[in-house]
């Protein structure tokens, strides 16, 4: 049995596709001696497996990533434009589901992401709640050699602790009540192809270790099993927490963070890319009126105003949600302002006092006009934000946890805004009335 040794230093020779048959055909032949290898060996061969899906990337995109990089080199990248990076990207067949406007942090963002897509490095995408970290993600899977293989996606902050373990890695029967029959956890459904955590900050420490042993040896076990089982599957996580600082808080562990942050992308928030605003509302317009079989909502222009400079707090989750809600309220095909969730619409109302009651220095009162519109839209808007949790916590008298799953927002970003508002959940929890 023979097995080719993968070099690491530098030394291999040049790609060819005699090289790699090569290499395929030594695999074959010691492919029916699996059952009679060491651990060793079958790590080995493991390790083979994932040299060889590489190469054979390299190979197939040889061409357009040569082409890709002469055209870089005749444009330096301080003076490439935004408009022709995009465009670069589209030309290299970057597969992208949606839209995505010219943000320089954006393309930055899809750029490593396409550098990375091809590996098995781990990737770990870093923004706020509704950025689109699940759709860079995909974008990773897609781009890459494993984009006919599976792709899982796991929500951690969504599975019970005592069931985080069996979800993940499986259980044999018997292993606990209820486990009925064998199960295969994410990672195995996931052989071959990509895993995505979502949520990793929210992640038990007691998972954290299980995970950490999959990222060294690509081996786990499933509840209740002695045996071993070796997957190859690539991790994407994504977070919108500090994991750094959470590790030095001891809340996360700090060698799985150094481990999953191989590769980092961190998307940024949907005010810091306005560009995309209108191409994300014609997207998500046109999908509404599909699902609805009605024609795309139309805007009225201080609808559109409004849109074009709201701050977004959710960001393009936030836009979509707003654009299904406005395409199947606005019943006449056109929305306005009133089509607006009652928590970010703007004042209609003019003030209704008179001008003789505003006589005098102590009544006199500045114009809005006065002041910057961005700053008027800036205070209205933390303003309703603060109104909306405030009356969430009355409601749900002061659980947050409850009040993050009636909102449909994530916890951790709901404890963020009450923190931004200075808002102390036991003010509320006092105001309950006992039985």
């Amino acid at each position: 049995m023979k097995l080719y040794d993968v070099h690491t230093d530098g030394t291999d020779s040049a790609l060819s596709y005699a090289s790699l048959l090569e290499k395929i055909e030594i695999m074959r032949s010691s492919l029916r001696w699996t059952n009679k290898m060491e651990r060793p060996e079958l790590q080995k061969m493991l390790h083979q497996c994932n040299a060889l899906r590489d190469e054979v990337m390299q190979l197939s995109h040889k061409e357009r990533l040569l082409k890709a990089s002469a055209e870089a080199a005749a444009i330096p990248p301080k003076k490439q434009s935004s408009k022709s990076r995009k465009q670069a990207l589209l030309k290299r067949n970057f597969i992208f589901e949606g839209v995505f406007g010219e943000s320089a942090k954006l393309l930055e963002a899809l750029e490593i992401a396409e550098k990375a897509a091809p590996t098995t490095l781990p990737v770990l995408i870093n923004g706020e709640s509704g950025t689109g970290k699940e759709l860079m993600a995909k974008v990773i899977h897609n781009n890459g050699s494993r984009a006919d293989k599976p792709y899982v996606s796991v929500n951690c902050g969504a599975i019970p602790d005592n069931l985080l373990e069996s979800e993940l890695f499986g259980h044999k029967r018997g292993a606990f009540t209820g486990a009925t029959s064998d199960r295969k956890g994410k990672f195995e459904s996931a052989d071959g192809g990509t895993i995505f955590l979502d949520e990793i900050g929210e992640l038990p420490l007691q998972g954290q270790v299980k995970l950490l042993r999959v990222l060294q040896s690509n081996e786990l076990q499933r509840v209740g099993s002695d045996q071993v089982t070796y997957v190859d599957t690539r991790i994407v996580a994504a977070t919108n927490r500090d994991l750094l600082d959470m590790s030095q808080k001891g809340l996360f562990r700090e060698d799985l963070y150094y481990r999953l942050s191989v590769i980092n992308v961190t998307l940024p928030p949907l005010r810091e890319r306005r560009d995309e605003i209108s191409l994300l509302f014609d997207y998500f317009s046109g999908e509404a009126a599909g699902q609805l079989s009605r024609p795309p909502v139309q805007l009225t222009p201080r609808l559109r105003t409004f849109l074009d400079h709201y701050d977004y707090p959710g960001n393009v989750r936030e836009l979509r949600n707003i654009i299904y809600r406005i395409s199947c309220l606005a019943s006449s095909g056109k929305a306005d302002i009133e089509h607006l969730p009652e928590t970010i619409r703007p004042g209609l109302k003019k003030p209704t006092q008179h001008a003789s009651d505003s006589a005098g220095p102590e009544n006199e009162q500045v114009s809005l006009l006065d002041r910057p519109l961005a700053d008027v839209k800036k205070e209205a808007a933390a303003a309703a934000e603060k109104l909306y949790l405030e009356q969430g916590l009355i409601e749900e008298a002061g659980k947050v946890v409850k009040l993050a799953r009636r909102i449909n927002m994530n916890r951790s970003h709901v404890w963020t805004l009450l923190k931004k508002h200075e808002l102390d959940v036991n003010d509320y929890k006092k105001e309950v009335p006992k039985p």
